[in-house]
């Protein structure tokens, strides 16, 4: 599936095929017209099938990544005492800081076993939200003033910056694919601008540390779950122990973990949006083999989430007389504050 057929670039934008193939960004980055309609074009393919994809070519430096991975490790590496003095509120809708213990599963009831439900996840977290600074977004009125809570910084020197710093570029790559995807779907390409323009994004870091200890049967790093918005970006390190996703016919793929790209997934809501023309893909976070138990693993997702006060329904594009929506409108705000009640309790 190398894609190049409307010349626009000598280079492919498919690098890499598969369930989980390797798109190049670059070419639409640079503003030609229809190199940005063949991006999207192949970004539309793939998250018919998979709805996951790994992607270069982003523009985020390199540096920046570089300074985020850093003071990711530092924060980790502190005594527990230290985290724990930053573990997010129990009324944190948000759960900013250090993350309360909980099972991704249970938030996803359809796609995991009953089993897997009952086991918290074996992984640490650390979770920024813009809502949480002093100059965020304000919110519609009547919304949960927790929200708002603020951010719970460690006393690490670089670390507030580094994280500030590496959202920013997040945000502005989150909207050039919402972007990319608006013209996927037929539609004018600032069609999610309005929408998405106060998001309400967690940035989380995700840490897994050694297993010393075995897991219980059934107990993964992360249990199987759909992602809750828009999309996903993800930075991941090549530690062993690493994501896959269910693929059409139940087989677990692993996701490859390819220097200076960004895994991207679609999230429920962007199914929800394209009426199921697009897929929200099962995956998990699998423990490593016991002979490299002693290895630790760092991911960091950037989990796109629209306006509090979108209205999440059947973009006009995606329905028709044989083909009704399928889902019943949605907040935005509303739908991610249910899935961490269930993900993590109140």
């Amino acid at each position: 599936m190398t894609i190049s057929e409307a010349g626009t670039r000598k280079a492919p934008v498919t690098l890499i095929d598969g369930y989980v193939p390797v798109i190049d960004l670059s070419s639409a980055r640079e503003g030609d017209e229809r190199a940005r309609a063949l991006v999207a074009k192949t970004l539309g393919r793939v998250c018919e099938t998979s709805g996951f994809l790994a992607i270069v070519g982003h523009g985020v430096p390199q540096e920046r990544i570089d300074e985020m991975y850093r003071a990711t490790r530092e924060f980790f590496a502190l005594a527990d005492e230290r985290k724990l003095a930053l573990v997010s509120t129990p009324d944190d809708p948000l759960m900013r800081g250090f993350g309360r213990q909980g099972s991704l599963a249970a938030s996803n009831s359809d796609a995991s076993v009953e089993q897997e439900r009952d086991l918290p996840d074996l992984s640490q977290t650390y979770t920024y939200n813009r809502l949480g600074e002093p100059n965020g977004p304000t919110l519609p009125e009547g919304s949960n003033p927790l929200l708002t809570t603020p951010n719970l910084w460690p006393e690490l020197p670089g670390f507030a910056e580094a994280y500030r710093a590496y959202y920013a570029s997040m945000e502005d790559l989150a909207t050039e694919l919402m972007r990319l995807f608006a013209l996927a779907l037929d539609l004018p390409e600032n069609w999610f601008d309005d929408k998405v323009d106060d998001h309400m994004t967690n940035l989380t870091a995700n840490y897994y540390p050694a297993q010393l200890v075995p897991p219980k049967p059934g107990q993964l790093r992360k249990g199987q779950h759909s992602d809750w918005g828009s999309l996903t970006i993800l930075y991941q390190d090549d530690a062993p122990g690493g994501l896959q996703v269910l693929d059409k016919v139940g087989e677990w793929v692993d996701v490859p973990a390819i220097e200076g790209s960004f895994v991207v997934n679609i999230g429920d809501l962007m199914a929800i949006w394209t009426n199921d023309r697009w897929v929200s893909t099962v995956h998990r976070v699998v423990n490593p083999a016991p002979e490299l138990a002693a290895k630790e693993r760092f991911s960091v997702p950037f989990f796109h989430q629209p306006n509090y006060g979108a209205l999440i329904e059947c973009i006009p594009t995606c329905t028709a007389p044989g083909n009704p929506p399928r889902y019943a409108p949605v907040y935005s705000g509303e739908y991610i504050m249910e899935k961490f009640r269930r993900a993590y309790g109140e």
